[in-house]
């Protein structure tokens, strides 16, 4: 695919699908000539935001990016999806910055902003004398007549509610059925979240509901609450709450580490009251599955679609909330659906980019004739398509950036056998000319979670190079059931990292890379991996980077306990469960704690850590720091303020990403 202008108004036929690949396999030499992106090629601003279908199927909006940064445009493209080559009608926007968009009907449209508002001081108590005002950045809803372009300001005129929540942009249900009114949350005075009824019309809201300051949430049946999440003070472990239509008291459905293996989520409604969509793994079960919540009796119901050794990844509903199908991760994304017909289609979608993305099904029309794709790949850093079943065409409607696919690294799956008899999956990407060189290991965090093949700004920076790129999906990686991720329980600095060497010694044979220059990164778990790894083979990695990572095991399961807010314990025993009981299995922690056992490591290291992380304390970088120097090895810290988790700004991840590539181009001379 090209990423030139012309794209945007190509229509392709799917007649002629089955002609891309020769068609492709004609510039191959062309491609292998282009030349490497620099590194700030990867932070230019994305130009479309997002592309929403109206639930008739009749009208697409793109969300457009037109300034700069530094001067923010916006614009909508509202476009006839009965003919998306020829209709666009821009609706101005204005010096606005823009996060997303939703339909609400099949007339009006929602716009996420950003906004700069002032919030007057209160006065103080006794006193008639007022705080200074102060300016805020406030997330707000923009309601937008798609024919007119006549704007409404949701919450529009309630300064004080900004007082209390500088976040009133987050809809939670769009009411289909009901043109005029959406519902939306919002923080009062006291923190409570409260849940909103807002006209869309004239920006007016009234409450409906109200959670509590741990709140985070609620989700909707018939336009009535019936499942509401509210999340610990520490912001990891979620509680899942129901409550049937009828009903008055909330009761308990299960607790939800959000971060660290999470298997549950919402899907939808269905057409029986009470009885809702989820996603959930069940006891007994090894892989979470597509099923019915009973809300009175808390019952899940048997998996609808399940798949063996692969966890679903999320459902699809069409415009009217029907259930469409299910998602799973194979070689790439896939689809389970209910209605046979329409994985032919799918299939279809998939051979139209030659099977190098994964196809998402971001919006199906309630006729089942339209799809809007979002197609994501090695090579496709995101772009949105129109199929349509009847007139059998794709049509391109945006492109996130500019980047031309040949220019950049393309990955592959490999099945890795391990050293006992097992076997992992991993992807490989290569630099663009796909010459053998140097190899970078980038362990994900997690642990329970896992890699795709898919775009990673990362991986395209560390190819961009020259440098092939190795992501393993080790044993204790999520995704592929629950016995998969229990092979790496208790087996940190062990089985782990056994996956990640063999996955190294697999794609250096496999590719005839450098075996000479190998490096390797991470961030969280994976920053631990990279340091562990720096320990356990001096003699492989020439230079490490750990990001956010864990490097002391019992110190770190010290924090935990100091600091679980959970009545009965749960999150210490979940990672005691995970990690090791400190009481029990202290040295086995200390001989798997890369910042006790420094002087074992040779090659040059990186640390960088958010100083407001509230996952994996700061500490843990600044001791590993301070045991590095202690053993004369050579260490760059780097903490970034204002940062938790590896949360910081593009600037800053541009920044960073420079002091990475310098370090391993050091190493690899």
């Amino acid at each position: 695919m090209t990423t030139d202008q012309p794209r945007a108004t190509r229509r392709h036929f799917l007649a002629g699908v089955a002609l891309l690949p020769m068609v492709g396999t004609a510039f191959d030499a062309a491609r292998a000539a282009a030349a490497a992106y620099p590194i700030e090629a990867f932070f230019t601003m994305p130009r479309t935001v997002d592309v929403v279908m109206s639930p008739n199927g009749e009208r697409l909006a793109a969300l457009e990016r037109l300034g700069t940064p530094d001067a923010p445009q916006a614009a909508i493209d509202v476009i006839d999806a009965a003919d998306p080559d020829n209709s666009r009608r821009r609706i101005p926007l204005g010096p606005t910055e823009v996060q997303s968009i939703a339909w609400a009907g099949n007339s009006r449209l929602l716009v996420r902003v950003i906004l700069r508002d002032t919030v007057r001081g209160r006065a103080r108590i006794g006193s008639n004398i007022r705080a200074d005002d102060r300016e805020v950045l406030s997330r707000r809803v923009l309601s937008i007549d798609a024919d007119s372009g006549t704007p409404v300001l949701l919450f529009e005129g309630e300064r004080q509610r900004l007082r209390a929540s500088a976040d009133l942009g987050y809809v939670v249900d769009l009411l289909p059925g009901d043109d005029d009114h959406i519902l939306m949350m919002a923080r009062e005075a006291n923190d409570d979240l409260a849940l909103h009824r807002v006209n869309v019309i004239d920006g007016s809201s009234e409450v409906l509901e109200r959670g509590t300051p741990f709140t985070i949430g609620w989700h909707t049946q018939a336009g009535v609450p019936v499942l509401r999440r509210d999340l610990n003070a520490r912001g990891n472990l979620e509680s899942i709450l129901a409550r049937a239509p009828g009903e008055t008291e909330w009761k308990l459905v299960r607790r939800n580490f959000v971060r660290d293996s999470p298997d549950f989520s919402w899907i939808g409604e269905t057409d029986r009251p009470g009885v809702v969509m989820v996603t959930a793994r069940v006891e007994g079960e090894d892989a979470e599955a597509v099923r019915e919540l009973d809300l009175r009796t808390l019952a899940f119901g048997p998996a609808l679609q399940s798949r063996a050794g692969r966890d679903v990844m999320h459902g699809v509903l069409d415009a009217a909330s029907r259930y469409v199908g299910a998602a799973y991760y194979g070689d790439r994304l896939e689809y389970e659906f209910v209605e046979p017909g329409m994985a032919a289609h799918h299939r279809a979608l998939d051979r139209f980019f030659e099977s190098s993305c994964d196809v998402h099904l971001t919006a199906v029309d309630a006729a089942r004739n339209r799809f809007l794709a979002f197609a994501l790949g090695p090579r496709e850093p995101g772009s949105w398509y129109l199929y349509d079943r009847q007139a059998r065409s794709v049509v391109n409607v945006g492109w996130r950036h500019d980047l031309a696919a040949e220019r950049l690294g393309d990955a592959e799956v490999l099945k890795v056998p391990t050293r006992d008899g097992g076997q992992i999956e991993a992807y490989l990407t290569a630099p663009a000319d796909k010459a053998p060189g140097p190899l970078i290991v980038l362990a994900h965090g997690g642990p329970e979670v896992r890699d795709l093949r898919s775009w990673d700004r990362q991986v395209q920076i560390l190819a961009a190079q020259g440098w092939w790129v190795l992501q393993p999906n080790f044993r204790g990686s999520g995704g592929y059931g629950r016995s998969f991720a229990e092979q790496g329980w208790r087996r940190w600095g062990d089985l782990m990292q056994h996956d990640i060497e063999d996955a190294v010694a697999h794609a250096v044979a496999a590719r005839s890379l450098d075996g000479a220059r190998v490096g390797i990164m991470g961030t969280s778990y994976g920053g631990y991996a990279a340091l562990m790894g720096a320990v356990l083979r001096p003699d492989l990695y020439k230079a490490a980077v750990g990001i956010c990572g864990v490097y002391d095991l019992p110190d770190m399961m010290d924090w935990v306990r100091r600091n679980d807010d959970t009545a009965d314990g749960l999150g210490f025993r979940f990672w005691t469960q995970r990690i090791g009981d400190p009481g029990t299995e202290g040295p086995r922690l200390e001989a798997a704690s890369p910042r006790r056992r420094t002087a074992e490591i040779n090659c040059p290291v990186v640390l960088v850590h958010g100083v407001d992380d509230g996952v994996v304390p700061v500490v843990q970088s600044q001791r590993m720091r301070d045991a590095l120097r202690s053993a004369r090895r050579s260490v760059d810290y780097v903490e970034v303020p204002d940062a938790g988790h590896a949360d910081w700004s593009d600037d800053q991840e541009l920044a960073l990403m420079r002091r990475y590539v310098a370090l391993f181009r050091t190493a690899f001379a």
